[in-house]
């Protein structure tokens, strides 16, 4: 007994270096906490510098799907190299779905502002907030680059993997099913011109704050746990920054603002494949959901189609292995590139302009154009999809859901509509809204594989 004690307190010894206590103000139990902030002895960073954390919550009046103890799983975290934060709810019978997430939003703005339980030097990109019992596996490949798809920078040659993160329960006491999500930030090869070669600079950034969940109050993801469900967030298929891209001997960005297919629709389908298949060794039922928001609407949609074509699905990782979802929630984004003219002046005025630089006059290459929308991937059965949107945002917006929604409808898939859970170019926030959301995926999700 007294050499496990040794070998216990060596272990700890061997991934921690130091512990920090604080209280720190919660916006759901409306009082302050108290934390532990260990550091890890061989601490993760990112590019920048700055310190992968993982803010922990625990003692929450939620149930609990891992088997190992919050000390046990601390100590795994510490043991990967995570900063681990841990805020002691207590039991607090307000510390459950969705009034939580109100605690999620604020613990994602602090990190993105810089100061978060006293910390400046929280990574940006790489921190994350998980439920006791949840562990995660970062930077999961799930397909390699073709850079000559959107040809820049013009150094990069050689192509990069693309990467999700899968945040899942340790060791649960039943199979869980996941919801996966497309990053509407973007990573992207870079090449530094005063260094004279590409750097790391912008890999990984499918979590950057700024840009994503701190930006739009976005805690649908990182709240998942508290219904019991595992969760994961992918690089966006377009890789490249967001309003360049270009074919090969094209117009200078012609894709800005949008991205192509088939690359897009390859990488979507063998992400679903990779978490599917890593999902099995993790304990997950194989239920996938997905959800979208804007440029990651317009991606994760791209799984919701049965269409069979060879030059997508021969492409990509674990080609053995089904890549089909079990339900969607998507909200803004665009499914149907032919539609785009329907209205001059809604807001979509890069793809009024500039898809016809890539793909030619619309109505001379109707069935190209058609073949660049997730709409055209669906062929005969869909999944259940719930479309979210707030219809103070651009027009185009609503053209696509419902014109999306209108050929789902056509083929008897169930459908339903989240409209005007806030303003402007938004996601669901507030607890009604989340709680629709969290519904729909028990409904669809919850079941036996």
């Amino acid at each position: 007994m007294a050499r496990y004690i040794f070998l216990l307190l060596f272990t700890l010894a061997s991934v921690c270096s130091t512990a920090a206590t604080g209280i720190w103000k919660s916006e759901v139990t409306g009082g302050t906490i108290s934390y532990i902030a260990t550091e890890a002895k061989l601490p993760l960073k990112d590019y920048s510098g700055n310190v992968t954390t993982v803010v922990y919550l625990e003692n929450l009046n939620t149930t609990k799907i891992s088997r190992y103890s919050n000390k046990k799983n601390v100590a795994w975290l510490l043991t990967q190299g995570y900063r681990v934060i841990e805020l002691n709810y207590t039991g607090n019978k307000l510390a459950v779905s969705p009034y939580i997430n109100n605690d999620i939003v604020a613990i994602n703005k602090a990190i993105a502002k810089g100061s978060f339980c006293g910390f400046t030097d929280c990574s940006h990109e790489q921190s994350y907030v998980l439920f006791e019992g949840y562990r995660l596996m970062r930077n999961v490949p799930y397909f390699k680059d073709d850079p000559t798809v959107y040809n820049t920078p013009a150094e990069y040659k050689d192509g990069d993997y693309l990467c999700m993160d899968i945040i899942y329960p340790a060791k649960p006491v039943k199979a869980v099913p996941v919801v996966l999500s497309f990053s509407y930030s973007n990573s992207y090869a870079h090449f530094d011109a005063g260094k004279k070669t590409l750097t790391d600079q912008f890999k990984n950034q499918r979590l950057k704050l700024e840009y994503t969940l701190a930006a739009f109050s976005d805690s649908f993801l990182e709240g998942l746990p508290a219904i019991g469900m595992a969760w994961a967030i992918a690089d966006h298929p377009k890789y490249c920054p967001w309003g360049k891209g270009k074919p090969a001997n094209g117009r200078e960005d012609t894709y800005k603002s949008y991205e192509t297919n088939p690359d897009a629709a390859r990488k979507v389908r063998s992400a679903v494949r990779t978490l599917r298949e890593i999902g099995s060794k993790l304990g997950l039922s194989g239920n996938i959901g997905m959800y979208g928001f804007s440029r990651g609407s317009t991606a994760g949609s791209m799984a919701v189609g049965d269409k069979k074509a060879a030059n997508i699905d021969t492409a990509g990782f674990n080609l053995g292995t089904s890549a089909q979802i079990q339900a969607a929630a998507l909200g803004p984004g665009v499914f149907d590139y032919t539609q785009i003219y329907n209205s001059l002046n809604d807001g979509d005025g890069n793809l009024e302009t500039r898809c016809i630089w890539a793909w030619g006059e619309l109505s001379t290459n109707y069935p190209l154009w058609q073949s660049m929308g997730s709409a055209y991937l669906v062929q005969s059965t869909a999944p259940p999809v719930l479309f979210f949107y707030n219809t103070d945002d651009d027009k185009y917006y609503h053209d696509q859901i419902m014109s999306f929604k209108n050929k789902l409808d056509a083929l008897q898939t169930s459908t339903s509509l989240l409209v005007n859970y806030g303003k402007g170019h938004s996601v669901p926030h507030t607890a009604e809204s989340l709680n629709q959301l969290y519904s729909f995926f028990k409904k669809h999700l919850n079941i036996s594989h």
